[in-house]
């Protein structure tokens, strides 16, 4: 990583982990300890927020532009020219969340008990920035998590589907982000950075039902640009079958707010709405949702099963 980079990171609060990875506390992370309020993740199923690290083994490498990203875009690269060890990034990244965590002990409105759950983390999210399936050895990444006990989120744009194929073994909980109905609309919103992105996003569904995991489909929503054609999403769907499909909205933070304006970020009863007929043309449960996060869950299971630690 070029020093302009480590410092534009490091500035916006990213912990460096080696050559390409980093970490960075979650917003509801920082709420739990403070105000003991959580994250949808908890809410819909069933991990701590306090103990969940979230991290990327790809932070300035991407397959696409999205305009709705939050992050900057000025130093994208697609694919990594140097690989860390994947026992070093989980091991750095784990001391580094301690780090991060630390100064928290001082204040008088965290309970003691819950920070020290906090320094042994137990759940991680492999998302934050970038796309994780650049990383080559994403397999052996958590494989080594799961020695150490975590559960594994894994977030990915879809546009590798061939490592996801591959992936030995499988993350926990699979997170496939749909952000447009059709490949017009996907071209101009996620602004592919590879040939063919749509059709290699159109594998990773048709792949999704063989995965022996539990599956989401997130469709992040952007007002005035991915909301009217709910048909065409419940097709997508239907190919993905997955365990999940979680409705978010767009959230008008940082870089975004260079690229869109507020009035594209969608209201909770505007994501409801969009929700209720999902639900009606895919058959799937309408089970929760969580008004703060702006963010509703559609199961095909009537009560869906939590992941327990």
């Amino acid at each position: 990583m070029d020093p302009e980079t480590k410092r534009i990171l490091e500035k916006q609060g990213y912990a460096i982990v080696g050559k390409h990875s980093a970490v960075k506390l979650c917003h509801w992370l920082r709420e739990s300890l403070l105000r003991n309020r959580f994250c949808y993740k908890q809410q819909f199923y069933g991990i701590k927020t306090h103990r969940c690290l979230q991290m990327s083994p790809a932070v300035n490498n991407c397959t696409q532009n999205c305009l709705f990203c939050w992050r900057f875009q000025g130093f994208n690269e697609v694919f990594l020219k140097e690989i860390d060890e994947p026992e070093f990034i989980v091991e750095e990244s784990i001391k580094q969340q301690r780090r991060l965590i630390t100064g928290y002990k001082g204040d008088e409105r965290v309970d003691i008990k819950k920070w020290e759950e906090a320094m042994n983390p137990k759940h991680v999210a492999i998302s934050l920035i970038g796309e994780p399936t650049l990383y080559p050895r994403l397999g052996e990444l958590i494989e080594e998590y799961h020695k150490r006990g975590f559960t594994t989120f894994l977030v990915t744009n879809g546009t590798m589907p061939e490592v996801l194929e591959n992936l030995n073994p499988l993350p926990t909980q699979l997170y496939v982000t749909v952000a447009a109905p059709n490949e017009d609309i996907y071209k101009k919103l996620l602004v592919p950075l590879i040939k063919n992105g749509w059709q290699r996003l159109m594998k990773t569904l048709e792949l999704l039902p063989s995965l022996n995991t539990r599956t989401v489909i997130r469709h992040t929503l952007v007002k005035g640009w991915n909301m009217e054609q709910i048909k065409d999403y419940a097709k997508l769907d239907e190919m993905a079958e997955p365990w999940f499909i979680e409705p978010k909205a767009y959230v008008f933070v940082g870089y975004s707010r260079e690229r869109l304006n507020i009035g594209n970020m969608p209201s909770h009863d505007e994501i409801r709405k969009f929700s209720n007929e999902l639900s009606l043309e895919t058959g799937y449960s309408y089970v929760d949702e969580k008004e703060d996060s702006r963010v509703v869950l559609l199961s095909k299971f009537k009560n869906p099963p939590k992941i327990t630690e």
